[in-house]
């Protein structure tokens, strides 16, 4: 009797923490979501369920004539998926060399990753804006795509190599024997099994960029090149603006292309608990 007493109190106590931890997160979404349909753009009389719900904030930011969002939406689209096609290639070659062979510098090429993936970017953000001022990437998303696609590159790939090393090296072999090359053993046989680390990355290196405002807030100038981040900001930042009910209903359509980015790739990260169990 105390053993199975002792497993409810246990399960409770589980429970117990399970929702605490669900309510700490949930509670600011949810307030966020009622603020946006809360009229008005003062957020002292905001709730979670408002009382007069409008649609008008949302409408506000798709009026070209009143608001940039869209154009601020377009470029942190623009900007986060050339992010992530741009780490997921390199990234990839770059953890497969790693992975599979042996050459000079390579330890040291690791330790090197180990050591910037511990530095965030913005702690350089002097030398990433004067960079950019020497090739003339100011006010460009070129640049905004090469700063996150480099910061990307460190964590990544020990991520990416810690999986390519699970994968069986005698397919490659295999393959070897049947005359197959580096480039086709690397495209046919490796990224395939590859694929729920790959989808990984891509969804790490998406979200970064399209919720980072740092950096874009230091190498973009002009409002139309605005990201997401930096644009929201500048709505409740200006003077005479404080526009905070409208800043929350942008702020909610910014998870709308991040859940679906996750939702497209979930069945990889499910595959990805039995990816790599050939070996006998």
């Amino acid at each position: 009797m105390s053993i199975k007493r002792e497993k409810f109190i246990r399960l409770t106590l589980t429970y117990l923490v399970i929702l605490v931890m669900f309510a700490i997160i949930l509670y600011p979404l949810a307030w966020i979501v009622g603020s946006s349909f809360n009229p008005g753009q003062s957020l002292s009389g905001s709730s979670i369920i408002p009382k007069n719900a409008t649609l008008a904030h949302y409408k506000e930011l798709f009026d070209l004539n009143q608001s940039a969002y869209l154009h601020w939406y377009w470029n942190s689209l623009k900007v986060s998926v050339a992010t992530m096609l741009l780490t997921v290639i390199l990234v990839s070659f770059t953890a497969y060399s790693f992975s599979r062979y042996r050459f000079v510098g390579r330890k040291n090429g690791l330790l090197t990753f180990l050591v910037l993936q511990m530095i965030p970017n913005f702690a350089a953000l002097i030398a990433i804006f004067i960079l950019a001022m020497m090739t003339k990437l100011i006010d460009t998303h070129l640049g905004l795509i090469l700063v996150y696609a480099g910061g990307q590159i460190p964590m990544n790939t020990w991520l990416m190599k810690g999986y390519l090393d699970t994968i069986p090296k005698e397919l490659d072999e295999s393959a070897k024997m049947d005359g197959a090359g580096h480039l086709r053993i690397f495209f046919q046989i490796v990224m395939p099994l590859a694929t729920p680390i790959i989808s990984v990355v891509a969804l790490f290196s998406f979200i970064a960029p399209f919720a980072d405002f740092i950096i874009a807030s230091i190498l973009l100038r002009t409002e139309k090149k605005y990201t997401l981040a930096v644009g929201l900001y500048d709505m409740v930042a200006k003077q005479f603006g404080a526009e905070f009910t409208t800043f929350a209903a942008g702020a909610v359509l910014i998870a709308v292309p991040i859940a679906i980015l996750f939702l497209s790739f979930q069945r990889y990260f499910v595959s990805g608990l039995t990816a790599g169990g050939t070996k006998g």
